[in-house]
């Protein structure tokens, strides 16, 4: 069964990416590579539980079992040491990513209050995407009930062949992502 957003990108974003841009071969269109969830888990120094429960709900949200990250180097003003667990990452690839994306966008993204869209200037030099979200009880497959402390998380798209930034917000925004209006002042 091939994803909704995977149909979408080959029928309708393709064409209207190599006619926005000129582009001649439909390979040279950039695409979604992967999507990375990392969450920070500073509290896990001086509790494990706490990352063994977080490693938990990023599993639940995203399909995928998650990696610990462990410090590269001690930092003593953070009271960190060498090889410390400190949070947990999932990198999604293919057809998880492309489902991980859609329940994103059109459920994750609207259940979050006072939502004015994202960042329009989230984008890296490569056209990469970060987005950083503040609470994981956004997404319905975690039950609220047994959700113990809010926890942040940023989800990096990936985005391959891309030549500016601008190309890359333009995928997105046809895979629609809600990207918030600037104002003028």
């Amino acid at each position: 069964m091939v994803p909704k957003l995977l149909e979408k990108y080959r029928n309708e974003i393709v064409p209207k990416m190599m006619e926005k841009f000129s582009l001649k071969n439909k390979m040279a269109v950039p695409r979604v590579e992967k999507i990375v969830v990392n969450m920070g888990v500073g509290e896990a120094l001086l509790d494990t539980k706490i990352l063994d429960k977080a490693m938990d709900e990023l599993g639940g949200i995203t399909g995928q079992r998650p990696i610990m990250r462990r410090a590269k180097k001690a930092i003593s003003n953070f009271k960190i040491k060498e090889k410390a667990p400190v949070g947990c990452k999932v990198t999604l690839r293919r057809q998880i990513m492309f489902e991980f994306m859609e329940r994103l966008l059109n459920v994750a993204m609207p259940r979050i209050r006072d939502f004015r869209g994202v960042p329009v200037d989230s984008f890296d030099e490569a056209g990469n995407y970060t987005l950083g979200l503040t609470d994981q009880s956004i997404f319905p497959e975690l039950e609220i009930d047994r959700v113990t402390r809010t926890q942040g998380m940023d989800i990096t798209f990936v985005i391959k062949n891309s030549k500016s930034k601008e190309q890359s917000r333009e995928l997105l925004r046809l895979f629609g992502m809600p990207f918030a209006v600037k104002e003028q002042m």
